[in-house]
């Protein structure tokens, strides 16, 4: 990984093309490295890579690489696990209010009946997992469906709340749209991976 100084550089001194070259590079290295050495050792610190490195290093690489890329992707699921890590409650309390409507999505989520936080964060270090060590297209998928569950509840949740608090109503509607959003682009990325075109 970069040190923090050179990831500072990131920021904007870069300029953009450059930028996306490093951001394809890295995750490129990162991803084909980590399948190659099948060291479990090795996937668990690439799982636990926000926490050691900090989410803004993470973001200096990735964040700005187009969405159904694959830094993009990488990009998309840290963010993911680290909102599961952090408000695994709230996750979990969305994931609920979603789930029986998108039956299809929790059987490719793959979280357990009825889910408790220490679940969803299970998912979500599986799913980091399974582009390191796994089928990188199916742990993209699982994220993906588990988006749209948590999308759906976050729609349920944002109805529910629309009378009482129609400001907090109308943000969480804005989350569930994002998250949509978020499933398309780690599908797509999936079917371009299955495609040999994820880069």
């Amino acid at each position: 990984m970069l040190d923090p100084h050179t990831a500072e550089q990131l920021g904007g001194q870069v300029d953009p093309e450059t930028r996306d070259e490093m951001a394809h590079t890295t995750a490129r290295a990162v991803v084909h490295r980590a399948r190659a050495a099948e060291d479990p050792e090795v996937v668990d610190r690439l799982i636990r890579l926000v926490e050691r490195e900090g989410l803004d290093v993470v973001a200096g690489l990735w964040s700005d690489a187009t969405p159904s890329s694959l830094p993009g992707a990488l990009w998309r699921l840290y963010v993911l696990r680290e909102w599961v890590r952090r408000d695994a409650a709230t996750v979990t309390l969305r994931y609920r209010l979603g789930v029986d409507a998108a039956p299809v999505h929790e059987v490719v989520a793959g979280v357990p009946r009825p889910p408790e936080p220490q679940d969803v964060r299970a998912l979500a270090d599986d799913v980091l997992s399974g582009v390191y060590a796994g089928d990188l297209a199916v742990a993209l998928e699982r994220a993906a469906s588990f988006c749209r569950i948590l999308a759906t509840g976050a729609a349920f949740d944002a109805d529910a709340r629309d009378v009482a608090d129609p400001e907090g109503a109308a943000r969480m509607t804005r989350g569930a749209a994002g998250l949509v959003r978020t499933a398309e682009e780690l599908e797509a990325a999936a079917a371009s991976w299955r495609a040999g075109t994820l880069d």
